[in-house]
């Protein structure tokens, strides 16, 4: 299926590991230009030296904060200059942490308020403009599945990610008029770097991809395993796509089957 991605112009936060990167890779492959951002340098170029030679001049990486409004609206608005056009946006930023309710002081609270909400608008809201001129303008904000249920040891994650679902769905009504979409990957046990500190943090004598099944099983997926960055990668172009012009206010799990609605 050809998704009109090719030649296409789109945004990726947290663009060095993990999902960002896997997303950015995959719009590179179908043609289109990325520009993306994170905060260690070193990490970007490995990804640029890891491409090949003809997706290179049709990425865009810097280093940037997305909690800092100044900083991307700066690699926002080079993006735009550099492409002449932005197509979409993909609000990636994770940085999750463990602990309960109580437990949690104000600060991690803060903290992930900031780099899950702040993060969306501070690239929302410098792209406006060049989106607005898209034919095919997406806004695809990568959330995750508790946000519909809660984990008792992620307080914070989940309060924060269920304010994101509220905001995903508040800028889909805003931005519908100007025929801007606005829709939601909820992620399920994605296997990136975090469930690598997460199964040293455990104590687990369990092998790393062991306990990862474990604990897949143990968070209601179906298929029994955690997911990988490139399978969550074709829904997130599938929703960048002109092709999806009918779906907007949406949330997709990516998540195995997980039982997280409530």
């Amino acid at each position: 299926m050809d998704l009109d991605l090719a030649g296409r112009a789109y945004y990726v936060t947290g663009i060095s590991r993990g999902v960002g990167q896997a997303v950015a890779a995959a719009l590179l492959s179908e043609g289109a230009f990325v520009a993306g951002c994170a905060r260690g340098g070193a990490a970007l170029e490995r990804i640029s030296d890891e491409l090949p030679a003809d997706a290179r001049g049709r990425l865009l990486a810097t280093v940037a904060d997305v909690t800092d409004a100044a900083h991307l609206d700066q690699a926002v608005n080079q993006a735009a200059a550099r492409f002449g056009r932005l197509d979409g946006l993909v609000a990636n930023a994770g940085a999750g942490t463990t602990g309960g309710v109580l437990a949690t002081p104000s600060a991690i609270w803060d903290g992930q308020f900031a780099v899950k909400i702040h993060s969306v608008l501070n690239l929302v809201r410098p792209a406006l403009p060049t989106l607005r001129q898209s034919d095919a303008g997406r806004v695809v904000i990568i959330n995750g599945v508790t946000a519909h249920a809660p984990e008792a040891d992620m307080a914070a994650v989940s309060a924060s990610r269920a304010a994101v679902a509220s905001l995903a769905r508040s800028l889909a009504v805003e931005l519908a008029p100007e025929k801007i979409l606005v829709n939601t990957i909820s992620l399920g046990a994605i296997m990136t770097g975090r469930q690598r500190d997460r199964h040293r943090a455990s104590g687990s004598g369990q092998p790393f991809q062991e306990w990862c099944d474990t604990e897949a099983r143990r968070r209601g997926v179906l298929v029994g395993r955690p997911g990988t960055p490139a399978e969550v990668a074709p829904a997130v172009l599938l929703l960048l796509s002109p092709l999806s012009s009918y779906i907007t206010g949406s949330s997709i799990d990516v998540s195995g089957g997980a039982s997280a609605r409530t």
